[in-house]
């Protein structure tokens, strides 16, 4: 964990996350919770505590934080690095059908894959209440709290849990709920991968939502490299 090796080497480091999820694993830094307030917030933050680096680590579907980012930097003319995991590649036997988007992968289930496993987390499950009508879905979210679902309480089943999933474990949910279809962002990484290959064993339609578009920036893909990067910095 990046906040680990921050904390072991010594470096004055902020840890900071939005808060949408209430199990987070604890960082070894001082930490911050919460938004900036757009571009011009994240200035501000960034100026007041005299902030000489930056380092996005953020899921790589959370676009809008990265872009304050790359926006507030580049005013700032500060260093920024953004660590984000390769994205999975298809493999013989996927069955992927990708996707710009949520509203795009909405519009890509046929009426004939009933049972949908959304593995999206709660906040793009809007873009599936037109479809509730014709489809049964399973939601997998990390948190129980979080509010109501935007989706009709008898078109879904509900499953709480956190990665890394086990391929087995995947393989036993997919044939317990009888899915047709699964609809991924595509993460990277391998916590939650396991799904993916469940899918291909057996023969199951993948739906992927491919990852936003940013602009240009430095990039690594771990935390080691990450560490390379700001001691190449500092140097």
């Amino acid at each position: 964990m990046l906040s680990t090796l921050l904390h072991e080497a010594g470096v004055q480091a902020i840890y900071s996350y939005a808060g949408a999820t209430q199990t987070r694993r604890t960082p070894a830094l001082p930490v911050r919770v919460g938004g900036f307030g757009g571009v011009q917030g994240l200035v501000d933050y960034l100026s007041a505590h005299h902030i000489t680096h930056v380092i996005d680590a953020t899921h790589p579907f959370a676009a809008q934080m990265s872009a304050n980012a790359i926006a507030a930097c580049a005013q700032l003319d500060l260093p920024l690095l953004s660590m984000e995991r390769p994205a999975w590649q298809a493999l013989p036997g996927d069955q992927w059908q990708h996707v710009p988007d949520m509203a795009a992968a909405a519009q890509a289930l046929s009426r004939s894959l009933k049972r949908v496993f959304l593995a999206i987390g709660r906040k793009q499950l809007a873009a599936f209440a037109g479809l509730a009508g014709e489809h049964q879905f399973v939601l997998r979210v990390i948190d129980q709290e979080g509010g109501a679902l935007p989706l009709p309480a008898s078109s879904y089943e509900l499953i709480v849990a956190r990665g890394p999933f086990r391929l087995a474990d995947e393989l036993a949910l997919l044939g317990q709920y009888r899915i047709d279809c699964i609809v991924s962002k595509n993460a990277g990484g391998a916590d939650t991968y396991a799904k993916i290959e469940a899918a291909r064993q057996l023969g199951i339609a993948v739906i992927m939502v491919d990852r936003p578009v940013l602009a240009p920036r430095a990039q690594c893909q771990n935390p080691q490299q990450a560490m390379e990067w700001l001691q190449q910095q500092c140097c």
